[in-house]
């Protein structure tokens, strides 16, 4: 990589990209303003903004969108008649958890064992300064070679989906020919990864009622109705004895074909305890890539201090299932809560509703964005070839933008490795990997002009 200018430029640029980081990691950007101030967020958005306005970008502008949030928007033109790539990160981030649970504090950026620790470090600041880093090292040789616009959303991680109702009330704004998305990682540190298929999900509320109120135990206990019993019923009979997740009517079946997640690799990521097995059946990507996943995310009950001998009159759990792509969330919705309604045993009285969902994405793989991706990334990581993974989660602004743009191609990037634990306590961003990935996307827009 050292003997390539781009790459040079790169690295005498990394000084400033920590400075920068560490300002726009200050800022205590959690779009939830029961929880944190409101005049954080603005900060973020307004830091953003002038970086944007210092590389020479026009019609920066911050987006009030529905949900009460901003997000930033800004375009520099390129060579007449160019492509567009529209470049995409968030500024907001999660909030910090456990603050004792840090060794050092969340919102200040901090050098140790060589990477950069701070709340939004990976996820998804650092994607913010990729994208201005891989900008200025193409202004520094030869100037940037097609028009880009800057999207650099507000509220992501709380899924309020502010941005994505802004873009369709406003089809003509993000219009592109390729998007690259900031915020997605690598498999591991060191191997050059495009996330090419993000599960959807589905969140659903399901309530249990059997009787007018809580009852004596011993005195009822054997005859009347437990609703939390029915209850923990309906939630087991979301799976098999595997473990794999059995929603009637939705097929569990499919297979992932690129790259493989070896199972003792995956135990360690998952800091699973020895001698408890892994569930579901298939491969490990197969699993967390390609099939669906459900999840009891919570349980109302009562909790075991200060209990009493009660029979339970009413319980409820949200239950969140993962969607693989090419099955449509809404229709995932409907058999979850059909399969709900079904598993309910004695007659008991059972509601459901749905508080949140996102559509699953795959990308076109044989777009020539992909191939300029990768030999972009190749040449970033010496040598090293592009490979194609999953994630788990999703990002539902990806489906908006799909089908807005139904001709842009989309690529999904990002600082977003295993040891960055992005949305735990000590989330770190490896510079090693900022500085790739600038460099891969810098040469990205240089392959992809020229393609």
């Amino acid at each position: 990589m050292s003997s390539n200018p781009v790459a040079e430029t790169v690295a005498s640029l990394m000084p400033r990209a920590k400075a920068e980081l560490t300002e726009l990691v200050a800022f205590k950007s959690v779009a939830d303003f029961d929880q944190f101030p409101r005049s954080e967020s603005e900060g973020a958005a307004n830091w953003v903004a002038q970086a944007l306005r210092t590389e020479g970008f026009q019609d920066v502008a911050l987006l009030d969108t529905p949900d009460g949030t901003q997000s930033v928007y800004g375009f520099l033109p390129g060579p007449e008649g160019a492509k567009t790539v529209l470049l995409y990160a968030h500024y907001d981030v999660q909030p910090p958890l456990d603050e004792t649970a840090w060794v050092t504090p969340p919102f200040t950026l901090t050098e140790r064992d060589g990477r950069w620790y701070g709340r939004g470090a990976a996820d998804c600041k650092g994607g913010v300064i990729m994208h201005l880093l891989a900008l200025r090292a193409l202004k520094a040789n030869g100037g940037v070679p097609v028009n880009v616009k800057v999207i650099a959303e507000g509220s992501e991680e709380q899924g309020t989906g502010g941005l994505e109702r802004y873009a369709e009330d406003h089809p003509g704004l993000l219009t592109a020919d390729t998007i690259v998305i900031g915020d997605a990682g690598n498999f591991r540190v060191g191997v050059p990864t495009v996330t090419t298929a993000l599960r959807g999900m589905t969140l659903v509320r399901v309530r249990i009622d059997t009787l007018g109120g809580n009852l004596h135990s011993g005195q009822f206990g054997g005859a009347a109705p437990d609703a939390l019993a029915a209850l923990i019923r309906v939630l087991d009979s979301l799976r098999a004895e595997d473990g794999s997740t059995t929603v009637d009517g939705l097929t569990g079946e499919a297979r992932w074909d690129g790259l493989q997640y070896e199972e003792g690799q995956f135990r360690e990521d998952a800091k699973v305890l020895d001698g408890v097995e892994l569930i579901g059946s298939g491969t490990v990507a197969d699993r967390i890539w390609a099939r669906p996943a459900v999840t009891v995310l919570g349980i109302d009950c009562p909790p075991v201090v200060g209990a009493t001998p009660s029979v339970q009159a009413g319980a409820r759990a949200l239950v969140s299932l993962r969607v693989p792509p090419g099955v449509d969330a809404a229709e995932a919705t409907k058999l979850l809560q059909a399969h709900l309604e079904a598993h309910t045993p004695w007659g008991a009285r059972v509601s459901t509703e749905q508080i949140g969902q996102g559509q699953a994405f795959r990308a076109d793989t044989s777009s020539p964005a992909y191939a300029a991706m990768a030999e972009a990334m190749s040449v970033a990581y010496d040598g090293e070839e592009m490979q194609y993974a999953g994630q788990g989660g999703s990002i539902p602004l990806c489906n908006t933008l799909a089908s807005l743009y139904p001709r842009a191609e989309i690529l999904l990037i990002g600082l977003s490795e295993p040891e960055a634990q992005i949305h735990a306590v000590n989330e770190s961003v490896s510079p090693e990997e900022l500085e790739r990935l600038s460099v891969a996307e810098a040469l990205f827009l240089r392959n992809y002009a020229a393609g």
